[in-house]
């Protein structure tokens, strides 16, 4: 049933788009391809001397929520900013990719991307961004392998989970153990079982901000647009691989292990503690997803990591407050002008 809602979810979002609210991409090329991602490049490998940008989405759905339209584009914002961008897009696991895990997606999969990219660009330690859980992702891998990373954005991403990861956490923890859930949902659990946690934990950002945005976003032709646009991608169902849905349900938001530092990622540990690389952090009290708790007692954590925390207060348009700070009109006038600022001061002219 779960599988079959995805697919009902799908079929709605095309029909949206052929009525032209699909996605608005920028032109890309394939750098890389592999079984659970393929990594796209938004210049020639030539082209460019600026900082390198790897962005690492969250796995729940698709990646083109960071270039959804021309006003409100993050790559392309950071592409005018003279940054070197790739993407990290995943694919849709099939029941034959149960096993990909979190080593894959926050250790495997960037280690070998920015390997391509540096035999592209011979730029040996990249930038990397990530929003909501693709932040927590780049933060594992910051943490496994500092040497790689000059800095990290982090866009309302959660880094600490137990008592201060908010409503997902909470639930979490009332909710059987997700090897149970794996069992019932099946595997790989569909998007409409993951969505439904969701809803369940925090019904006022899930169920109530959609209606209410459209409310607000009517009298505004770019809101409602980007509204518009944010809603055939939310219907874009993306099943998680079995592995790394438990790993992230019991290691991150029922265990804390980040926090505690005995997160075992692909046989290693590690913990915010071994952060080193300078953080450009987001916070979103207006999302009601991510506290911003969650990512400032994360950086409390990492004292090696120096951080600059920025706040997105909510705009019209993103449909969830919770993606605002990647769509909303508002982000794209004053918070990423401030972002790429303090991402391309340090590495000006870096090689």
């Amino acid at each position: 049933m779960s599988a079959w809602l995805d697919e009902m979810h799908r079929q709605a979002g095309q029909m949206l788009e052929a009525f032209g609210f699909g996605p608005q991409e920028a032109a890309w090329r394939l750098a890389a391809d592999w079984p659970a991602a393929r990594l796209r490049a938004y210049q020639d490998p030539d082209q460019g001397t600026g900082p390198v940008l790897l962005i690492v989405p969250a796995p729940f759905k698709r990646a083109y929520i960071w270039d959804l339209l021309a006003q409100v584009s993050v790559v392309r914002r950071c592409r005018a900013r003279g940054l070197r961008v790739y993407l990290l897009d995943w694919r849709i696991p099939g029941e034959q990719d149960n096993g990909w895990s979190l080593a894959d997606y926050a250790d495997h999969l960037p280690t070998a991307a920015l390997a391509v990219i540096e035999a592209e660009t011979g730029v040996s330690r990249a930038l990397i961004a990530g929003h909501s859980l693709g932040g927590t992702f780049a933060a594992v891998f910051a943490a496994l392998h500092p040497e790689q990373v000059a800095g990290l954005i982090l866009v309302d991403a959660p880094l600490a989970f137990g008592a201060d990861g908010g409503p997902l956490a909470q639930a979490v923890r009332l909710i059987p153990h997700a090897g149970a859930i794996r069992a019932i949902a099946g595997s790989p659990v569909p998007g409409s079982v993951i969505n439904a946690l969701s809803l369940g934990a925090a019904p006022h950002a899930f169920q109530l901000q959609p209606p209410l945005d459209h409310a607000a976003s009517l009298s505004d032709p770019l809101a409602l647009a980007v509204h518009t646009h944010v809603a055939r991608w939310a219907l874009d169902e993306f099943p998680l691989p079995g592995q790394l849905f438990e790993d992230v349900l019991e290691q991150l938001y029922r265990e804390d292990r980040f926090r505690l530092g005995t997160l075992e990622v692909g046989g290693r540990r590690t913990g915010l503690t071994a952060l080193r690389a300078p953080v450009m952090a987001v916070i979103n009290p207006a999302g009601q997803v991510v506290p911003p708790a969650s990512l400032l007692r994360g950086l409390d954590a990492a004292p090696d990591a120096p951080a600059e925390v920025l706040t997105y207060e909510g705009d019209r348009g993103p449909l969830l407050q919770h993606l605002g700070p990647l769509v909303a009109p508002i982000a794209h006038e004053h918070l990423w002008p401030r972002i790429l600022a303090w991402a391309s001061a340090p590495l000006e002219g870096t090689p």
